[in-house]
């Protein structure tokens, strides 16, 4: 008598997986058409998006152009408290005069100062940038991040070093020998 229900079972599971097969082979041949659809709307119309705006092109002549000695200074070590400075130049290399209309430094212990007044072409200016180590230790790399009318229009200069702590060299780690 078991044997009797077997066929039935095998019959009633074919025919539920003969009908996932069509419902899938429907979504397959729903998805196909709509990348049809779409690839015939891009090929077709190229439209711009609505929220694109139009960029018009630079004009090289209305730019600046930083032309820099250096562009990353290692003051080296130091100790910590100690406050270094250090002078970016620049040359105007742009065919414009160059205005720096923002310097902004990475973090509060890090003070910008720079030439305010537009840069003519072949002419040249600086970024004076101070670091103070009070309370910091270990290696240490500010930046400042200069926005000028350039291209591109940021420019980042960079300091690097290690600041030494005054209680390092009193500090015993480990254990001590007798």
């Amino acid at each position: 008598m078991k044997y009797l229900f077997l066929p039935a079972i095998f019959l009633a599971g074919s025919l539920f997986v003969s009908s996932c097969e069509t419902k899938n082979k429907e979504k397959i041949a729903e998805l196909e058409q709509k990348i049809a659809k779409l690839e015939e709307d891009q090929n077709s119309a190229m439209a711009k998006p609505s929220n694109v705006q139009s960029v018009a092109k630079i004009d090289p002549s209305t730019l600046g152009s930083f032309k820099f000695d250096e562009m990353e200074h290692d003051f080296g070590t130091i100790n910590q408290g100690k406050v270094v400075e250090h002078i970016f130049k620049f040359k105007n290399d742009g065919k414009s005069p160059l205005v720096i209309s923002n310097i902004q430094a990475s973090c509060g212990c890090t003070t910008p100062d720079w030439t305010k007044e537009p840069i003519k072409p072949g002419e040249e200016g600086h970024v004076k940038v101070s670091f103070n180590s009070a309370g910091k230790a270990g290696a240490q790399s500010p930046t400042v991040t200069i926005t000028a009318n350039t291209s591109p229009s940021v420019t980042r200069l960079k300091l690097k070093g290690t600041v030494n702590t005054n209680t390092t060299a009193s500090k015993t780690v480990g254990p001590v020998k007798k």
